[in-house]
């Protein structure tokens, strides 16, 4: 029995680890790409071209060479088993109700006058209207050339924004901190996107590649700038590309009626990580399939109750974000498995499950990915303080 579920295990890794060239962006095609074992989709940016005082654009000579060699993303999709933990059952079958047997009335009663009251839902003392954050360009402070924009008039509430409207298909942003971290994204429509400043305070370059033939590509537009942020956990309050949502949201509603019932903080992270665990199914299909690139649509994933790893991590990042609690989504290695995962911070006092304890003072580790394919001991065992978990990229 140990023998099978050894192989059962390394199967699921090793169909996990196929998957990261998918995650995130596409890494083809990046200024110096470093490989899969070294970087999620995030290589180190080759030297900047020179760039004019007025438009922050860099010489047309500047192309900085590419490697096709592709790294890992941040989709991370790891399979839930691929951490030392067991092969998942088989999903629960749904259990018809029982038929309740019809009694007879009193005679003095009637089904006009004696209706069944309907059930009332349970409110708690704690708000449950949602707030969701809506990140803009501003104008105030930002840098432009014919073809793109990176705007960061916001940047003290921990994101700026960019847009591409030129014609080059492929286009690619770079973000280093403070940290010395690079953020790698893709580019994907005519309309501002918001992108999360996750290294504190201190300065950031930022830049835009555009794509000009097979794997070149050509600096577009850079700046730098110095950050000082209102609060530590602004980055973790507004929407950005991996966990995109507004006060329109299918997320944003399923949400507020989870945290209905609840008296506190603790209470709705709770109920939203207990209602992800149990109502959607880890996708095997989609994580081997999964394209370079992908991006969750969270209101898809929730409607479709299946998901991959980075999908169930920014599904419960969406929701307790709209419900005013800050969310990291995280990603890194599980163990061996690359992999997606949730830090939340709140200030109460308590235990989800008996599984995470939340101490009122630190950013606590939850997973809901593993969490809804293992049981409760083996999740308990193999979280523990956390060790088991590298941090490489918070979104």
């Amino acid at each position: 029995m140990r023998k099978l579920k050894l192989f059962s295990i390394l199967t699921a890794y090793w169909l996990c680890m196929a998957l990261f060239a998918g995650c995130g962006t596409d890494m083809s095609s990046l200024p110096n790409s470093v490989s899969g074992s070294d970087a999620l989709g995030v290589p180190p940016v080759s030297e900047p071209a020179q760039t004019s005082e007025e438009t922050g654009t860099p010489s047309e000579t500047d192309v900085p060479s590419v490697s096709a060699e592709e790294s890992p993303s941040p989709d991370a999709s790891s399979d839930p088993d691929a951490a030392s933990s067991p092969k998942p059952s088989s999903p629960k079958e749904s259990v018809p109700e029982e038929s309740v047997p019809e009694e007879s009335l009193p005679e003095e009663s009637s089904p006009e006058s004696a209706p069944s009251p309907s059930p009332e839902k349970t409110v708690g003392s704690r708000s449950n209207t949602p707030r969701c954050l809506t990140p803009s360009a501003s104008g105030t402070a930002e840098v432009h050339n014919e073809v793109s924009s990176i705007d960061y008039s916001n940047a003290s509430e921990g994101y700026i924004m960019a847009v591409y409207t030129g014609s080059s298909p492929k286009i690619k942003m770079q973000i280093i901190g403070p940290n010395a971290v690079t953020y790698t994204y893709n580019l994907t429509g005519s309309d501002y996107e918001a992108f999360p400043l996750s290294s504190g305070n201190g300065s950031y370059e930022i830049t835009i590649y555009e794509n000009i033939s097979g794997t070149s590509y050509s600096m577009c537009l850079t700046t730098s700038i110095d950050v000082s942020l209102t609060s530590d956990f602004s980055p973790y309050l507004y929407p950005n590309q991996y966990c995109n949502f507004n006060s329109s949201s299918a997320v944003v509603a399923k949400a507020k009626e989870l945290a209905l019932p609840a008296d506190t903080d603790l209470d709705v992270v709770t109920n939203v990580y207990n209602y992800i665990i149990e109502n959607i199914s880890y996708d095997y299909s989609k994580a081997s399939t999964v394209p370079s690139g992908y991006i969750p649509n969270v209101d898809q994933v929730l409607a479709s109750g299946t998901g991959i790893c980075l999908d169930y991590a920014a599904v419960m990042t969406s929701m307790l974000r709209s419900q005013r609690i800050p969310t990291r989504l995280e990603v890194g290695y599980a163990g061996d498995a690359y992999h997606a995962w949730i830090s939340t911070y709140i200030s109460d006092v308590g235990w989800v499950n008996g599984i995470v304890e939340f101490d009122g003072q630190s950013w606590e580790l939850m997973d809901p990915t593993f969490a809804a394919s293992n049981s409760e001991e083996t999740l308990r065992e193999f979280i523990g303080e956390g060790t088991n978990y590298l941090v490489k990229y918070m979104y």
